[in-house]
């Protein structure tokens, strides 16, 4: 079979792109690398990137300059997302969040060890910001 290197991109749906990129961009500390009528692209560590897309507004092919549209693609609902964060950290973004009066909603400290926190997003999404010790692999 052929290998996955890693996860490159994974998307949420917002209904205000400027209020979450804005809160992406604030409360995480995401980069914007890309900004259009329909989307944001923001980097993550570890060679990734978060998109964020309106609701409804990639329901139609997408032309692009390499050849073939991008297909079509919406969703909705509150998602679940998890950020690693460096075990020292966990205090600093304890603080980082209460300063940015994002409300921790559950802090869980699980068997291996690892601490995660849950926050929401302004569309409801839930975030964990979680150390090592979550799974094998973190």
């Amino acid at each position: 079979m052929p290998r996955l290197s890693h996860l490159l991109e994974t998307s949420i749906y917002v209904d205000d792109l400027d209020r979450a990129e804005g809160f992406y961009r604030r409360v995480l500390g995401l980069e914007l690398f890309l900004r259009d009528d329909r989307m944001s692209a923001l980097g993550l560590p570890a060679n990734a990137v978060l998109l964020l897309f309106t609701k409804g507004g990639s329901t139609r092919p997408t032309p692009t300059d390499g050849g073939d549209d991008i297909p079509p693609h919406d969703g909705g609902g509150a998602v679940h997302l998890c950020f690693a964060i460096p075990k020292g950290e966990l205090e600093s973004w304890e603080a980082h969040l209460r300063d940015e009066q994002v409300a921790v909603e559950s802090r869980i400290t699980w068997p291996r060890g690892g601490t995660s926190l849950y926050v929401r997003d302004p569309d409801g999404s839930l975030l964990e910001l979680a150390t090592p010790g979550l799974w094998p692999c973190w």
